[in-house]
């Protein structure tokens, strides 16, 4: 990706803990917080392997259903560019290699989290975030673009579908709401891979409710998703990735930040107020911030269930903050297996 934190509070349409670009190119503040070879290659479509007729049109067309009606796709994608939040490791993680892609998360190198590594075979091209370069996304000739996990702008819409079909976000999932779930499914039905995409859900909605077995402690407790940047501190509301992923654990949503929730993903918390980040359980994500600006702020460690040592705070270089902020089918994966100890650790 490409992220410099711009702004935590960038546009107030946008919402507090917005995303802005952070190397070059143009694109995303972080929104703070905050994969499988083989089959389909995105640039593999030549007459001698699946050019032909019959392989691109088999199981086609198909309709996806989005905020912006239901989007047709005739034939088998050969050229895919994977713009959305999370939308390129989905695709890796049904076989399907992007031509172009955006790092939502300053990855670097392929832009992809390390739960993906290896998985292309060839770079992609790297595309902004926010603002995505259109023309060189022409000239990429795609014949799919996803863009499930965005603003859910309508001229970013309207730009994008006038150069390939574009599956953008699912309605309600302005603000990149959508979760993991609807992602998947939404990215394996328009490359034609409807029950690929069922086995990739099933198989992580199972790691989930071996986690939820595995920790029954976590089931009716309260749990609050924030973040810090060098503008100030925020909460995720219900609705984004960081609050789905501690749902499904069992977690309830801190209801005082729920209570001030409006169209974004996340609300603004003064530090005044900063007792409103109080729960069973406190996370909390430094972006463009060392970690130890949060935890040797005097007014969080005021905070009664920091007191009580029940917070994470990730290290904003660590694999488990991106796993945690990523919230695809891949990174949510990895989090089970590595950020959920740490919760449990919190909670003793």
């Amino acid at each position: 990706m490409s992220l410099r934190v711009k702004s935590l509070f960038t546009r107030a349409s946008r919402g507090p803990l917005s995303v802005r670009s952070s190397r070059r190119n143009s694109a995303a503040a972080l929104v703070a917080a905050l994969a499988l070879t083989g089959g389909l290659t995105a640039c593999s479509s030549s007459k001698d392997d699946g050019g032909d007729a019959a392989a691109s049109t088999a199981g086609f067309p198909v309709k996806v259903a989005t905020k912006f009606g239901e989007i047709s796709v005739k034939k088998k994608p050969q050229r895919v560019v994977a713009l959305g939040w999370g939308d390129a490791e989905t695709a890796l993680a049904l076989g399907v290699q992007p031509v172009g892609a955006s790092d939502w998360l300053a990855f670097g190198g392929d832009g992809v989290g390390p739960w993906a590594k290896g998985l292309y075979k060839k770079s992609p091209t790297k595309i902004g975030t926010l603002e995505p370069e259109y023309e060189k996304i022409a000239s990429l000739k795609p014949d799919l673009i996803l863009d499930t996990k965005s603003s859910g702008d309508q001229k970013r819409y309207d730009t994008l579908s006038n150069l390939a079909p574009t599956i953008g976000v699912p309605k309600g999932g302005e603000q990149y709401l959508t979760n993991w779930e609807t992602q998947t499914k939404m990215v394996a039905d328009s490359l034609g891979l409807h029950d690929k995409g069922k086995e990739l859900i099933a198989k992580t909605e199972k790691k989930f409710k071996a986690a939820t077995a595995q920790h029954p402690e976590f089931k009716g407790r309260t749990a609050t998703s924030g973040a810090r940047t060098s503008v100030g501190y925020g909460a995720y509301v219900t609705g984004g990735g960081r609050v789905n992923f501690l749902e499904r654990l069992g977690f309830k949503n801190n209801p005082k930040v729920d209570a001030k929730a409006g169209k974004s993903f996340s609300v603004t918390v003064s530090r005044e107020s900063l007792d409103m980040l109080d729960s069973d359980l406190v996370v909390m994500s430094p972006i463009g911030i060392p970690k130890s600006k949060i935890e040797n702020d005097p007014l969080y460690k005021e905070i009664p269930a920091v007191k009580a040592g029940h917070d994470v705070v990730f290290d904003p270089n660590s694999t488990l903050s991106s796993a945690f902020a990523t919230d695809s089918v891949l990174s949510v994966s990895y989090a089970l297996d590595k950020v959920v100890p740490e919760f449990a650790k919190a909670l003793r």
